[in-house]
């Protein structure tokens, strides 16, 4: 493992999302489904965003890995659909979700991650900060939701199990693009990276502000 990728995983561990107030939360089954069903409509903004961030990647990669990130966009895209099911488990319409722009503070994380993708190398570091941990989160997510909120049926899971998998490569595309990256170019990146994490987080203080 190189040194900025090191780096990057430290500090994914360090300010791990599943340490904030609302996944601690959500684990320990003190959320309520109000908090939930506002939770589906502040993130579905990053979600319908996330194929928009991959697509700026693309349009600035090599033909070498440009095939695997437009894999990548296209699952992306597939996934609006299961949290769509997801927030419908919890009460929120299709209607309503589509209508819904977010909260401010939403609003902000969501357009600081889509500038973190001005560069091939920078939205790489970026999305290689967001996708990393998702996995763990999604299992993390499963398990509250069956053991707490009775939320045991296909669609209101199915985004959940899908990001437990697919995340797990598409970390692994980013991890390879930045283990060929200059090291003269590492602290810029990590830096990014670390724009990311805290963007996510801010997300989550939106949440968590608004609905708990």
């Amino acid at each position: 493992m190189n040194s900025l990728v090191k780096r990057i995983d430290e500090l994914i561990e360090k300010q791990s999302l599943l340490k904030h107030p609302f996944y601690v939360m959500w684990s320990e089954g003190k959320l309520t489904i109000d908090s939930l069903n506002g939770y589906s409509k502040e993130y579905f903004q990053l979600v319908k965003a996330v194929p928009s961030f991959v697509s700026a990647i693309i349009q600035q990669s090599s033909n070498t890995v440009k095939s695997e990130l437009v894999a990548n966009q296209k699952e992306e895209t597939e996934h609006i659909t299961p949290w769509v099911k997801f927030a419908s488990a919890l009460g929120v319409s299709q209607e309503e979700l589509e209508k819904y722009n977010g909260l401010e503070k939403t609003r902000k994380a969501v357009s600081e991650l889509s500038s973190l993708m001005n560069t091939f190398e920078g939205g790489t570091a970026a999305m290689y900060a967001l996708e990393q941990e998702i996995p763990k989160i999604s299992l993390s997510k499963i398990d509250g939701m069956r053991k707490f909120y009775d939320m045991t049926n296909d669609d209101a899971i199915e985004y959940f199990r899908l990001h437990a998998e697919a995340d797990i490569r598409h970390a692994a595309t980013w991890r390879r693009i930045l283990e060929k990256i200059p090291s003269e170019k590492e602290e810029e990146l990590f830096q990014i990276a670390s724009r990311s994490i805290s963007a996510q987080n801010m997300l989550l203080d939106s949440c968590y502000e608004a609905y708990c």
